[in-house]
């Protein structure tokens, strides 16, 4: 027999449950009591929440009552007095307390706008249970030139999601380039986001440090506008770039920062330049040996280098893992300008061989022992430098194709923000340094010195040197 729904009256075939809602009758008082505290509350929270405009109104408009609209133009403008006198006073503490917290606020409102769109577009949105679920945007924290978003990633994402997309992302939030940094937290990554471009000027040399710091040569600035200092202490370095792109501008920043300790003795300078001299020979004087013409004077010289790890090696077994600096035993930089000329395009396959097994022992070796290199290559194919992964410190200036960056800098960096192959050519000195076990790229402007600046260095801080097997002097 057909039933029927006691709700509705409908006829149903078949109805297995019929149940009444429940309907309970209350006083209106009651209901308008309940409906009052549950706005005052809804509003309460609003004043909390939004304290930073709930607060200014409640204060002005007390203002404006009390003693109309003199009081609120006199505080705005004694407020902005104080604000100007405190930012030309002291403008670091005024940023920090004052212009880049404001600054954030508006930023984290501005990004909210278009949050929701930016993360689906991206396909950071991750569908759930016939759900929408977004990346949580935390907080933003503002510097110069930059703004730092904290997210809070969906469960199951990883900080290189965010690494591939960081091209759309830059468009859709409207600056400069967008990189993606893990977070303290293993949910938690770190959007930078950069609005201008500190590195569009020129770096003039920087000063030279009375006692080289080695492991935090300044060499350079940062794309956020600090100053940028360069590790040599226990690693080598390879600078790769095409031609134009700044290689000596690397080099010439490094041997600037180096230059009292090779005028103490603590810092020798070896120095390779196969191209006849071009870009190392105004500053020979600084160089403790020096080969620019014969190239079995090269290979001596890097066999030299090796003997020296080794015999440091045996001396310091048993006593310690990292050799100190002695005027007695300095710390050696071995400079070598287009590797490549040694390792692949020299035809005298003996020569070239000895010179790979003697780079081979510097490389995998000297770096404990005070012997560095600070090698610079334009072509970074690996038939033409087999042992580029010795190098734990790789600088990446301009290249020609976006399929180089990965085989500079390393498996997924072009991902994460390295984009060496859109260096423009008017920005010579610009690269992104990466250091092995950091994951994230850095962009970096060298210090630019001129001839001029070379040959002045080179005869304040240079001695006597020996350069192709004669001895000259420091200030020839």
């Amino acid at each position: 027999m057909p039933l029927v729904n006691v709700i509705r009256g409908d006829r149903i075939d078949p109805a297995l449950i019929n149940v009444r809602t429940p309907f309970i009758r209350i006083p209106l008082w009651l209901a308008l009591s309940w409906w009052t505290i549950k706005a005052l509350a809804r509003l309460v929270v609003v004043l909390v929440r939004f304290w930073y405009v709930t607060a200014p109104a409640a204060l002005f408009g007390w203002l404006y009552l009390r003693y109309g609209w003199v009081g609120p133009v006199g505080v705005v403008a004694s407020a902005a007095a104080v604000a100007a006198g405190w930012g030309f006073g002291h403008r670091p503490s005024f940023l920090r307390f004052g212009g880049w917290p404001i600054l954030s606020r508006f930023r984290r409102w501005r990004y909210r706008r278009n949050w929701h769109a930016a993360m689906v577009t991206a396909r950071l949105a991750v569908s759930f249970d016939h759900h929408t679920v977004l990346p949580v945007l935390r907080k933003v924290r503002c510097a110069a030139g930059v703004d730092v978003v904290t997210v809070r990633m969906v469960t199951g994402q990883i900080p290189d999601d965010f690494a591939k997309v960081a091209e759309r992302l830059a468009h859709t939030f409207g600056v400069r380039q967008v990189k993606a940094v893990p977070g303290a937290r293993p949910d938690v990554v770190l959007l930078h986001l950069f609005r201008g471009d500190p590195l569009a000027k020129t770096v003039r040399p920087l000063p030279v440090p009375a006692v080289p710091e080695f492991t935090a040569l300044p060499v350079g600035r940062c794309e956020d506008g600090d100053g940028y200092d360069l590790r040599l202490f226990g690693t080598q370095v390879l600078v790769v770039g095409a031609t134009g792109s700044g290689k000596g501008s690397v080099i010439w920043s490094v041997v600037r920062s180096l230059a009292a300790g090779v005028t103490s003795g603590l810092v020798q300078l070896w120095g390779l330049d196969p191209k006849g001299g071009m870009e190392l020979g105004m500053g020979a004087p600084m160089f403790a040996r020096f080969a620019r013409k014969d190239y079995t004077a090269m290979c001596e010289l890097v066999e030299e280098a090796a003997t020296v790890a080794k015999d440091r090696a045996a001396k310091l077994y048993g006593r310690t893992r990292q050799h100190t600096p002695t005027p007695d035993e300095p710390l050696i930089v071995v400079v070598i300008d287009e590797l490549a000329n040694l390792t692949a395009y020299l035809t005298d396959r003996q020569l070239k061989d000895r010179i790979k097994a003697a780079l081979s022992i510097l490389l995998s070796q000297g770096r404990a022992v005070g012997v560095h290199v600070l090698a610079a290559i334009q072509d970074p194919r690996k038939e033409v430098l087999p042992f580029r992964d010795l190098f734990p410190t790789r600088i990446g200036l301009r290249l020609a194709e976006a399929a180089q960056v990965d085989l500079v800098l390393g498996e997924g960096m072009r991902d994460r923000g390295a984009l060496c192959d859109r260096i423009p050519q008017n920005l010579p000195g610009v690269g992104f340094v990466v250091i092995d076990g950091d994951p994230t790229p850095m962009r970096v402007r060298f210090s630019y010195l001129t001839d001029d600046e070379i040959r002045d260095m080179a005869h304040t801080y240079g001695r006597l040197r020996v350069i192709d097997g004669e001895i000259l002097d420091g200030a020839a």
